[in-house]
């Protein structure tokens, strides 16, 4: 599977938007991932997709699964003509929606328009916040984990994304992977704190 660098990700978000702007289409895209860290410049590393948690819709978000089928027409078209992988851009971490996204989010995106493409990319609380959650969840050794060092969060600012990763997994086992990974960058914490 390709994977892409800052340049190769930004030539087939031009080219989409261009695709997309050609058929008369346009879609506002809440993303999240690697690939946000990339766009924002938090990490340099390369990333093998474009993960779509929503799709704008008023001054929210709406759950990004599924894709517009004209959108995903699109997508593999581009993925044909760039020798990309067809899921290259999809959506995978929908799912966080389900549970509501971090209180302010909506007013903290930077917004990047390419053709009839707009992304919405999070902003840094917000990376914090998805990042805590996949790092407690797949522990140290993941990308997940060196992308929340990259984000040099504060134990503030850890705590907030502590708070609101267990609105999406309560549970007992996932708790203690999150103190766990607290840990790991120096905060300690009680049952009461999160």
């Amino acid at each position: 599977m390709l994977v892409f660098g800052t340049e190769g990700l930004e030539e087939a978000l031009r080219s989409l938007g261009a695709v997309l702007e050609a058929r008369g289409l346009s879609y506002r895209l809440l993303v999240a991932g690697g690939s946000s860290l990339l766009l924002l410049g938090f990490v340099d590393r390369v990333t093998a997709d474009l993960d779509v948690v929503g799709i704008a819709e008023g001054g929210g978000y709406r759950r990004g699964e599924p894709l517009p089928v004209p959108l995903v027409a699109a997508v593999a078209d581009v993925a044909r003509a760039l020798d990309l992988d067809p899921r290259w851009l999809n959506a995978g971490p929908a799912s966080l929606v389900d549970f509501g996204l971090p209180e302010g989010l909506a007013d903290r995106v930077t917004v990047r328009r390419y053709g009839g493409l707009e992304l919405h990319l999070p902003g840094r609380v917000d990376l914090i916040c998805f990042k805590l959650y996949a790092a407690a969840d797949q522990g140290p050794r993941s990308k997940h984990h060196a992308d929340l060092e990259a984000l040099d969060p504060t134990a503030s600012e850890l705590l907030v994304a502590a708070r609101w990763a267990v609105t999406h997994d309560p549970s007992a086992g996932f708790r203690m992977m999150l103190t766990d990974s607290l840990r790991l960058f120096g905060v300690e914490v009680s049952d009461g704190d999160i």
